[in-house]
């Protein structure tokens, strides 16, 4: 994950890491011998023998069917069951030829559903590592509140990179721990901007959360990023008088 110019209330700002926040797992599944397992990305088909391809190459499904009985060229006997390394994601045309210029399309939609606009989705560059650091807004929602009010979609644990970056983010953690909310970031000059990490990726709407434990010759943090793209509203219904 990216590097984060973080301040905090006091206009303070420092360069920390974001990184993921892992979840051990309870069951563990093991071979036949023991060994861990493990999961691999493997080659099950390609567009030269899929059904389009198929059916251009033998016409009708009956003549498909008896090519299948003859001669299996639905499967790559050299090639099928590979294991995949480094892949990526591309776009394709129906006529599953590359695509090198694509326009995306944001839908917005209101609360019931209905289509408000479409418009041209534009890449935003990231804001989170610039000049200009995250800036605590100074609203703090509290905990019982969030979990009500926001979908929160993806989690990141802000750490330190030295001994300064530590204390600089333990202070934080232990400010925010001690009024049990979360305390709204933003990015920008004005610090209303939501969080971009990547090159036209999602904008976040983000909110910190500090947990300290320990006493002072043991003292451990622990700083989250929340990470929200949705508000939960009522729904308003118009009732006649």
């Amino acid at each position: 994950m990216p590097n984060i110019n973080l301040s905090d209330k006091r206009n303070r700002d420092a360069v920390v890491k974001a990184e993921s926040v892992g979840v051990d797992e309870p069951v563990r599944y093991l071979g036949p011998k023991g060994g861990q397992t493990y999961t691999r990305r493997v080659l099950k088909s390609t567009t030269a023998h899929d059904y389009e391809t198929l059916a251009e190459n033998f016409g009708e499904p009956e003549s498909i069917s008896q090519a299948l009985i003859d001669g299996d060229p639905e499967i790559d006997i050299e090639r099928f069951g590979q294991f995949l390394w480094n892949t990526s994601k591309v776009f394709v045309s129906p006529d599953e030829e590359l695509v090198f210029r694509v326009e995306q399309t944001e839908v917005v939609r209101d609360t019931t559903g209905k289509l408000i606009t479409k418009r041209n989705r534009e890449s935003e560059e990231p804001n989170v590592d610039t000049d200009i650091p995250l800036r605590w807004t100074g609203k703090l929602i509290p905990k019982s509140d969030a979990i009500r009010r926001f979908v929160f979609t993806a989690k990141l644990q802000v750490v330190h990179i030295n001994g300064l970056t530590y204390d600089f983010l333990y202070a934080m953690a232990e400010e925010l721990a001690k009024e049990n909310s979360l305390m709204l970031l933003g990015a920008g000059e004005d610090g209303k901007q939501p969080l971009i990490f990547r090159r036209g990726s999602i904008p976040y709407r983000a909110f910190l959360e500090g947990r300290v434990e320990g006493d002072a010759n043991n003292q451990r943090y622990t700083l989250l990023l929340h990470l929200s793209n949705m508000e939960l509203k009522r729904r308003v219904e118009n009732r006649g008088t």
